[in-house]
């Protein structure tokens, strides 16, 4: 039975006197999902070193399959844009939430290097909408003066996720062996399918948003626009012609060159290079992630703020981003330095740094749709730049470390500079303003 829509339950004067906060409950639960899906990503870098002694897998070929992941995570971002566009996310968030933890789970079967590339890609497939779902549930739910703290939200999933795997893969790989992490961790994803399904409806149509809080919803969105019916989506060509596009796209590829090593090679370069004990790692090896959470959150505030005392959305949006990429920077002095707590502090300062301006990036695909239809297939441009710096930095890396000794000095060195890049990327190619091309071009 369908649910009655929020514009009739407003003629309701006991409704219209409700006031509601489920949009929060919203992206806690998109949180929630980004957690499990970062945690089923991150679990092979962690279990990687435990996987290595029974397939006896050289750092290029380590490489090779940390990065297969991304080859498919990157294929399928525009597509997964599109159909939430076209579906919504109360209908392809659950259903790519389901094939990735499918494909987790049968990790657990891998007899070797080929299967384990067949597995991540598969799971690459399935985690492609998640970032765009969010995105995409972030401008259904809330006004633009709230939606770079609200993507900080939905972002920090990511920073748990990764905290969470660090202490979680090694309990079970040392206590039970690697091949029961996966069997754990794909069973947890297909418990928040029931979650989501009882709980997400778009805001308009949803029983628990009173007329308050809808109107609150709205305040500064010219269209009224749900996502439970499936409608016909535009096209996603025209927007290849849009230089505001691409500079999204350049400005990830970077950003994610240097965030990518926290994502694969991190566990690798304390246990190896560094000379950390498994025990040593379990207990301090979440820490940058740990404090990355709070910086998440922490950039989507100063960003709203800015927004919310008069200042320009392009600034406002702009001075977290080039702040924390600058910042991050950082990492490139991992290499001279030679105690290791203070290689824990600059990895820590650098990946705070590399998560406080997340939340501005990730709120801009709102911020430059010309229409609330199309915010899924710009964000999944977006998140395909993302993915690019995703597939070529663990590649990079591992063929760096076989023909230097296992050298980590050019990865590291190269990650800071790649944050500069973004940084100025941000800083002198975006202007963020909606894409008004879009329509007149189609």
């Amino acid at each position: 039975m369908p649910y009655p829509s929020t514009a009739k339950r407003i003629q309701d004067p006991s409704a219209a006197r409700q006031r509601s906060h489920f949009r929060w409950t919203i992206v806690a639960f998109s949180a929630l999902g980004l957690t499990i899906a970062y945690l089923d990503r991150s679990a092979l870098s962690v279990a990687l070193p435990f996987m290595t002694r029974e397939f006896e897998i050289d750092p290029t070929v380590q490489g090779v399959v940390l990065s297969s992941f991304f080859w498919s995570y990157a294929v399928f971002q525009v597509p997964s844009g599109w159909l939430l566009d076209r579906f919504g996310p109360r209908v392809i968030y659950p259903v790519a939430v389901g094939w990735w933890s499918i494909w987790t789970a049968l990790t657990a079967f891998a007899g070797g290097v080929a299967s384990l590339i067949v597995f991540r890609i598969g799971l690459g497939i399935g985690e492609a909408p998640v970032q765009p779902a969010n995105i995409k549930v972030v401008s259904k739910w809330f006004p633009r003066s709230e939606r770079a703290f609200a993507s900080s939200l939905f972002d920090m999933g990511q920073q748990i996720g990764v905290a969470l795997s660090v202490p979680v893969v090694t309990i079970l790989a040392v206590s039970a062996g690697w091949r029961a992490v996966f069997v754990v961790i794909g069973v947890v994803g297909l418990l928040w399918i029931l979650g989501w399904l009882r709980i997400y409806r778009a805001p308009e149509h949803h029983p628990r948003v009173g007329a308050a809080e809808f109107a609150h919803i709205r305040s500064d969105q010219a269209e009224m626009v749900g996502d439970e019916t499936p409608r016909e989506a535009g096209s996603w060509l025209p927007l290849l012609r849009n230089g505001q596009v691409w500079a999204l796209m350049s400005g990830y590829v970077f950003r994610s060159l240097a965030g990518a090593f926290f994502l694969t090679w991190y566990p690798s370069y304390l246990l190896d290079e560094r000379g950390f004990s498994e025990a040593d790692f379990g207990m301090v090896g979440a820490i940058p992630a740990v404090i990355g959470i709070g910086s998440t959150v922490l950039g989507g505030i100063v960003s709203d703020r800015m927004l919310a005392s008069g200042i320009s959305t392009n600034i406002a949006r702009k001075v977290p981003i080039i702040t924390g990429l600058g910042i991050s920077a950082c990492i490139a002095f991992t290499p001279f330095v030679e105690s290791n707590l203070v290689v824990m502090v600059l990895l820590t300062v650098s990946s705070a740094a590399h998560s406080f301006a997340g939340a501005a990036i990730l709120s801009l695909p709102a911020e430059v749709a010309p229409s609330p239809d199309v915010v899924g297939s710009i964000a999944g441009f977006q998140n395909f730049g993302s993915q690019l710096g995703n597939i070529i930095s663990p590649i990079a890396i591992g063929l760096f470390l076989t023909f230097s000794g296992g050298s980590y000095l050019g990865p590291l060195v190269f990650a800071g500079a790649s944050c500069i890049i973004s940084a100025l990327i941000y800083g002198l190619c975006v202007r963020i303003k909606p894409v008004h091309t879009y329509e007149e071009t189609k």
